[in-house]
Order: structure tokens, then C-alpha cells, then sequence
């Protein structure tokens, strides 16, 4: 049975962000990078109106859908109330309980429009869980796309960056301007794609981790010796090889792993002193 259309139109909520997605080309280029398959677990975050939720359930993947808006909500119910392979959840993805997703031994699949004033926020909730995911096609402003990608030593590379691309591969899908959206926002937006690492992390070391990385870039035009005063000794930022003169911009990935590494040593000899 094909999916019951809604007939009144939606009235957009500025308060949720919502720009839906119009541009036929962009919404093929978003599944051609999803990938679909019969049976596959598929996260798809925002859905709105469900013009990438309609193809995800004809794939025949096993859709779970994220939406605050309850109207919406309403909406998707009535249209895809006769497919098996869709479950809705209502609510803000933001205190979302991710863990509650059924298990998927490959990993479950993301999509989503994020909402712009929640989209960091909401992929650093997301690295937290990035073991359940094998990938994720997100669509974000083109500065947050940016920043995902940016190597070191620029003003796009910060916070963003590092926790990203210590867990990911972030590949660029494609860049779409304002009228690809009703209504039109005021940014243009990029689609990126994230691949988790395959490798296992300890969760406890990559939080400290992120602690560093963000008091490192809380004062972002500080030497890195002035940001981490009080937190990390100016000899310790030495003895990682780094020099405590430069700014937490010049780091690489791999030096903020190596100085957390460096004073996760010093708190486990410590400890057993």
C-alpha cells in the first residue's frame, strides 16, 4: 500500500529550525550516500514532511525516525501507518536515549537535516555513542561542514574538529544553496558524511580527552600554556612534545591524544603511589 499524503500544508515552526529539504537532485545524492538496504537498521533524525523517509522505507530498511514536531508527528503516523518497517519517535533528539535503539551487530545507519541551532550540540551527543553507528549522512551549515573537516591551523579548525575526526572519516557529499530549502534559510548548507573508526575506544580516556581539547579551545587566541593554566602544567605540556607557546589551533589530533595520554600516565602512577 503506498503511503497515505498528507492534504493541508505544514506551518514551519521557527523555533524547531525547520527547513525542509525541496531539491530533488540533493535528495537522490543524500541516498545514494546512505546506501539502503532491505532489512538494515536506518536512523533518520528530523524527518519533517518524509521526503527522504518515503525512499528509505521503499528500500525496505528498517526505518526508526526521530521528530519533535507533534504535528509532524501526526503526519507520519497517518502516512506511514501501514508500513511495517517504520518506527516513529517522538520527542527531541537531544535527550534521545540512543543506547535503547535495538541492536545492530553492523551498525546502524544515520540520515538527518539537522536543525542548524542544535547541530553541534547534537553530533558531539552522537560521537558519544558513535560505536552503535557504522555511518552518518548529515546535513549541516556549510561553516559547520567546515569545521568538521578543517585541518589544524586555521579559524575553522577547533573543538568540532578534533573530537570529529578522532572518531570519524568525514568525507564532503555536497554543498547546496538556500533555495534548495522551503523556506529558503539565510546560510548555505553542506551534506558531510561520517565513517566511525572501527577501532574500540575507552570511553573514560576519550572524555577526558574531550575536557582538554575543550578548555584548550575555550580561549582559542591564548597560548596554550595561558589555556590550560590551571589544569595542565606548562611541563607537562613540554614533556608531550608540544610547545606551550603555541595556540590549541596548531595541534594536531594525534597531540591532544598524546597529551591526554601523557597525564592519564601521571594520574595511574599516582593513583598507585
Amino acid at each position: 500500500m503506498l503511503p497515505v499524503q498528507p492534504t493541508e500544508p505544514h506551518v514551519h515552526r521557527k523555533r524547531f529550525g525547520q527547513h525542509f529539504l525541496v531539491d530533488q537532485h540533493a535528495i537522490a545524492e543524500i541516498l545514494r550516500a546512505v546506501d539502503p538496504h532491505p532489512g538494515e537498521p536506518l536512523l533518520e533524525i528530523g524527518p519533517g514532511e518524509g521526503v527522504l523517509t518515503a525512499p528509505l522505507v521503499a528500500s525496505g530498511a528498517n526505518v526508526h525516525a526521530i521528530e519533535i514536531d507533534r504535528d509532524l508527528v501526526q503526519r507520519l503516523r497517518a502516512r506511514f501507518a501501514q508500513q511495517t518497517n517504520f518506527t516513529l519517535h517522538p520527542g527531541d533528539v537531544l535527550k534521545f536515549d540512543f543506547t535503547a535503539l535495538p541492536p545492530a551487530p553492523a551498525g546502524w545507519k544515520v540520515v538527518g537535516n539537522l536543525p542548524y541551532n542544535i547541530s553541534t550540540p547534537l553530533i558531539l551527543a552522537l560521537l558519544r555513542h558513535v560505536g552503535l553507528f557504522s555511518r552518518l549522512v548529515v546535513m549541516v551549515q556549510r561553516e559547520v561542514a567546515e569545521r568538521l573537516a578543517a585541518p589544524p591551523g586555521g579559524d575553522s579548525y577547533g573543538r568540532l574538529s578534533v573530537m570529529v575526526q578522532r572518531r570519524c572519516e568525514v568525507r564532503p557529499v555536497l554543498d547546496l544553496g538556500p533555495y534548495s530549502f522551503d523556506p529558503p534559510p539565510k546560510v548555505d548548507s553542506s551534506v558531510v558524511e561520517l565513517r566511525p573508526f572501527a577501532e574500540a575506544r575507552d570511553e573514560a580516556f576519550e572524555e577526558r580527552l574531550g575536557d582538554l581539547v575543550r578548555i584548550a579551545f575555550s580561549a582559542r587566541r591564548k597560548t596554550l600554556g595561558n589555556a590550560l593554566k590551571g589544569a595542565v602544567a606548562r611541563a607537562d605540556i613540554e614533556r608531550a612534545g608540544i610547545d606551550p607557546g603555541l595556540r590549541a589551533e596548531a595541534l594536531s589530533v594525534e597531540d591532544f591524544v598524546c597529551l591526554a595520554r601523557l597525564l592519564d600516565a601521571d594520574r595511574r602512577h599516582d593513583a598507585e603511589a
